[in-house]
């Protein structure tokens, strides 16, 4: 008989329940004291109902019930509180100030290490006002990480505005803004400085584009952005920095040691949040703890015009592990604080190695005993640490906390696909991937796709081949092979190949021919998020590759 539970989901025994309890309740006790009152809403949600507020997640997690309605475990809970006020206490008297204890539900590869169910301790303060509510909100996130003693906590903050307000006076067309969107919103700033690139802008709005998300530090900060902004011809009313300006003056300082820095590549969830948006970070861990912001948009898309809203959520998954309690969240748990240790970059053997050690001299890091590190894994060398790895599995080690940074080929970020920040484009290993038929089969493809409906495609990268067939509009059967690519449709598996080529020799060895461009690719410098945010120098090494690689163009 099975007693396992499902992937993702698991059992909480009584000695973590304790600990869960007794973190819940402190953070209870903190939003209690300032008037917010608790709710609950369905763990099952109308799944037309939520999509009304904002984008959610495809999810396997649906059901039809007895009537025929589309339900979907709830992702979020905001939406669903949003859902609640326009529809029971629209008529109410505001502001509502609202707090909520809750498990959600979320799509993760099993083989993603993430947990698919995790609760959520939040507050929604719907009908605040304007930049005093924001304040209100940061304030209490602040007093609730101090309340429950998280070490070396800091809350990081954005805005949506500047970038909106930036895209409409220089954007030539919404296919323009709606890309660059999308690359901010999956931290691509290599990417978007090549479409910015290509774009013919003015160099004022160009430079603006690129510097925006990178723009970071204390409120002076904001003085910067005034200067990008003003250069590229926004107006200075709709620019945000006024109710930026504004915050920090209503915030004032925060309880303990907390720090409020700002961070414009804190920007995300275009179609959900309308202005703020802040996180909250700790020492040691490779993921947000705390996540908000301000939602207008949420409300008005439910009938509600002109009423501001504005929360934030705290994992307690994530605070388990920060107050060195039993917990799993996927994320790393704190050690020794991270001024405190070397820097740790993941370093890709293969054909990239010898370009990175060489990038990295340049960089001023020390590498003569990273030259040649036999059978060393981990290469200390002063305030470094090198993390020796498959150029494939960079990312991962990056993502789930064994480095703090890396490099390796933007294919190998693309397959990985976890949350990263992509900052520099390092310019070596360079390659291209293509779509590629033998030669005396050339048309066949297209054939059998026109009474199939289908292609069927080897590949050792399903990301990229996916991505790619989604792109031209047909419908792909994908056969994922680990070697020799070439022989899937040379003895008849598949039509074609989607892999990586760099002189097309073996191609032609084999009697294929390219018949589409994917996409090129280069080696990327890239960060994970928390760590960018919290370790400055991961910023100051980006900074000094960026310079090289500039340099070298020249």
């Amino acid at each position: 008989m099975q007693t396992r539970t499902p992937s993702g989901f698991r059992d909480i025994l009584p000695t973590e329940a304790v600990a869960r309890e007794r973190i819940s309740d402190k953070v209870r006790a903190c939003f209690s004291s300032h008037g917010y009152q608790p709710v609950e809403t369905p763990l099952l949600e109308d799944k037309g109902a939520l999509e009304r507020g904002g984008r959610v997640p495809e999810s396997p997690f649906q059901l039809f019930d007895g009537d025929g309605s589309l339900l979907v475990m709830r992702p979020d809970i905001t939406l669903a509180i949003a859902r609640m006020v326009s529809g029971r206490l629209s008529d109410g008297t505001f502001p509502l100030r609202l707090r909520y204890n809750a498990p959600v539900v979320r799509e993760e590869s099993s083989l993603s290490g993430q947990p698919r169910q995790f609760t959520q301790l939040g507050v929604e303060l719907v009908g605040g006002e304007g930049v005093s509510g924001e304040a209100e909100v940061i304030a209490l996130l602040a007093e609730a990480l101090e309340a429950l003693e998280v070490p070396a906590w800091r809350i990081v903050c954005g805005s949506v505005t500047p970038l909106t307000a930036l895209l409409d006076v220089c954007s030539p067309d919404a296919a323009f803004s709606r890309s660059v969107l999308e690359l901010v919103h999956e931290s691509d700033l290599v990417g978007l400085d090549e479409l910015v690139a290509q774009a013919g802008l003015d160099p004022a709005a160009s430079r603006a584009l690129r510097r925006l998300p990178r723009l970071a530090g204390d409120e002076g900060v904001i003085d910067e952005l005034d200067d990008l902004l003003d250069e590229a011809g926004v107006d200075p009313e709709l620019s945000g920095t006024t109710e930026l300006r504004a915050l920090v003056s209503e915030l004032g300082s925060l309880p303990g040691d907390g720090v409020l820095r700002f961070d414009f590549s804190v920007m995300n969830s275009f179609d959900y949040y309308t202005g703020v948006i802040f996180k909250g970070y700790a020492e040691g861990i490779t993921a947000a703890i705390a996540s908000g912001g301000r939602y207008d948009a949420v409300l008005e898309s439910y009938g509600l015009s002109g009423i501001a809203a504005c929360g934030f959520m705290l994992s307690l998954e994530r605070l388990q592990e920060i107050l060195g309690e039993q917990g799993e969240s996927g994320v790393v748990a704190p050690g020794v604080r991270v001024a405190e240790r070397p820097l740790r970059i993941a370093v890709p053997k293969g054909g990239l190695f010898r370009d990175a050690v060489h990038l990295l001299e340049q960089a001023g890091l020390p590498v003569d005993d990273l030259r040649e590190p036999g059978r060393r894994l981990i290469v200390p060398a002063g305030d470094v640490e090198y993390i020796i790895v498959r150029a494939q599995d960079a990312p991962v080690f990056v993502a789930h906390g064994g480095a703090d940074c890396g490099m390796c080929g933007s294919d190998s970020i693309i397959e990985a696909g976890v949350d990263l920040l992509q900052l520099v484009d390092l310019r070596f290993g360079g390659c291209r991937f293509v779509v590629a038929e033998p030669a005396a089969r050339m048309g066949a493809a297209e054939r059998a796709y026109s009474w199939r409906g289908t292609v069927r495609v080897a590949t050792k990268y399903p990301r990229i081949t996916r991505a790619y067939y989604e792109r031209i509009g047909q419908q792909v059967d994908i056969v994922q092979l680990h070697g020799n690519i070439e022989l899937g449709p040379i003895v008849g598996m598949t039509d074609r190949i989607v892999d990586i080529t760099a002189t097309g020799t073996t191609l032609a060895e084999n009697d294929l021919v390219v018949v589409d461009e994917v996409l090129e690719c280069t080696a990327r410098f890239f960060s994970g998020p928390a760590a960018y945010r919290s370790d400055p120098r991961i910023r100051e090494l980006s900074e000094r590759l960026s310079a090289i690689v500039n340099r070298a163009k020249e």
